[in-house]
């Protein structure tokens, strides 16, 4: 198991020995800091309002569908930030 762990570390260094982003990664990371991130604050209480309007209205599986989607609006709301903050690559700080 060891001569395993050993093995797939080596392969994972040769393939991105820079550890720079993939073309689709920097070009979306450019893209999407552009957004402020307040709208994906928006968003997720949006989603959270939308969902609440469905379920007084009995409409438990829109409501639970769209609920749903706050922690996603929340999660890409990080990834936005850290993007910002971080960079795509630490190289071009």
């Amino acid at each position: 198991m060891e001569t395993l762990e050993k093995d797939v570390k080596s392969k994972m260094k040769e393939t991105n020995p820079e550890k720079r982003e993939g073309q689709v990664a920097t070009a979306l990371e450019e893209q999407t800091a552009k957004i402020p991130s307040d709208v994906f604050l928006w968003a997720s209480l949006g989603s959270m309002a939308v969902s609440l309007v469905l379920k007084v209205s009995k409409r438990d599986e829109a409501s639970l569908f769209v609920g749903q989607w706050a922690p996603a609006f929340l999660l890409l709301g990080i990834y936005n930030k850290l993007v910002k903050q971080l960079g795509h690559d630490s190289e071009d700080l």
